[in-house]
């Protein structure tokens, strides 16, 4: 397999794994909130796409950076459930 096809296969297989988590989190009752994860605790990667991998949230509450939470708890935490948002 050369490096491209590598690359592609590996990004593949992290979108399927995130598609993955999504659903559990839906079904156990979470949704993602945006902007209130704190450096090195976010769930999973940012929406920017700078990291794919859990607790490489560089700041405090980066709009981009999420944790699950409890369904109709995110606002309430000052964060939001799109990305980017800036907080109220």
């Amino acid at each position: 397999m050369n490096r491209r096809n590598l690359i592609l296969a590996a990004a593949l297989t992290g979108l399927t794994a995130l598609g993955a988590t999504n659903v559990m989190a839906a079904k156990d009752g979470k949704e993602k909130c945006y902007g209130i994860a704190k450096a090195g605790a976010n769930d999973c990667a940012d929406a920017t796409g700078t990291h794919s991998c859990a607790g490489q949230a560089k700041v405090d509450n980066d709009p981009n950076e999420w944790k699950y939470v409890d369904k109709g708890t995110c606002e309430e935490m000052g964060g939001s459930l799109k990305p980017g948002a800036s907080k109220k």
